[in-house]
């Protein structure tokens, strides 16, 4: 009896160990200079004069009043950010209408224009040369070169970060649960509060923690609209600036060291999250597919 031939497997990527390696290895030494060579040498130089001046710098008024402000606007334009997120899925998500593309693609507008554009377009807008500049300035609101400018600045280039994260998930999901609540008479809200939010809120947390991360670190529209007022309109990021600029290397490293913490927090939720599920339908989904119809449910 002759021999049953065996079929040989085919070949797959990874199989030639110097490939592999060679590969990894390329990986390893990217990252390590590109992302942890950085952040490592943000702590030693943050402590290179001692624990002393690292706190006398931190507990400088105008490093106080950086974070201050940085943790106003991240109070305020994270939540006002995470309602348009939610609102703006559960519309495209759960309803037909005119102009869904439409505002798909405003949705995404944030991520591709610059923050440098996004703040010299606020200039025209609310500038006293803009469009409602001369109208605020005859009531005597102020809007650029203040809190409100910083504010809206941070919410214009955070605000896909929600939707981003929800618009899949809740697409994936469709509409059944929703409306089965809704024939057995569920208000809007209820059906929200029990139904979708449970499904969701991971999800939901995920963007929640990239959108406070990404308010927190602004830098360029931020910069354009806040008019650089040390002690009055700078954020952190910008104090860093600042610091640098006056030759105050520690001091600088000092406080950019709270963002470096801040970012490692943010990974540290953002794993967390992740082992709960979220983020992974949405990265499943490319961007062409949030831009896709959704596909129709049966009732």
């Amino acid at each position: 009896m002759s021999a049953v031939p065996t079929r040989r497997k085919p070949p797959r990527v990874g199989d030639q160990p110097i490939f592999r390696r060679t590969l990894i290895g390329l990986v390893l030494v990217i990252g390590v200079f590109l992302v942890l060579a950085p952040l490592v040498i943000i702590g030693v130089e943050a402590f290179a004069k001692g624990w002393q001046v690292y706190s006398a710098t931190i507990s400088h008024p105008d490093t106080l009043h950086a974070i201050m402000l940085t943790v106003l606007t991240a109070l305020i334009a994270v939540p006002v950010n995470t309602a348009f997120g939610v609102a703006a899925a559960w519309s495209i998500t759960k309803f037909d209408f005119w102009g869904k593309r439409v505002l798909l693609i405003v949705i995404e507008i944030p991520f591709s224009v610059s923050p440098i554009v996004a703040g010299v377009a606020y200039l025209f807008v609310y500038g006293l040369q803009g469009i409602f500049g001369p109208t605020l300035d005859a009531w005597n609101i102020k809007i650029l070169f203040a809190i409100p400018g910083i504010i809206l600045a941070s919410m214009f280039v955070t605000a896909p970060f929600v939707a981003r994260e929800l618009i899949p998930l809740m697409q994936a999901q469709g509409r059944d649960l929703e409306e089965a609540a809704t024939s057995l008479g569920a208000s809007g809200w209820r059906t929200f509060f029990s139904v979708t939010l449970p499904n969701i809120k991971w999800a939901l947390l995920y963007g929640v923690v990239l959108c406070n991360a990404r308010v927190m670190g602004e830098f360029g529209a931020v910069s354009v609209v806040s008019g650089n007022i040390r002690g009055q309109t700078n954020t952190l990021p910008l104090h860093i600036e600042l610091l640098y600029h006056d030759y105050q290397a520690t001091g600088a490293f000092a406080a950019a060291s709270i963002l470096a913490v801040i970012a490692v927090f943010t990974i540290i939720a953002k794993v967390a999250l992740e082992r709960r599920g979220a983020g992974r339908r949405a990265t499943s989904a490319s961007r062409p597919a949030l831009l896709a119809k959704p596909a129709e449910n049966n009732a």
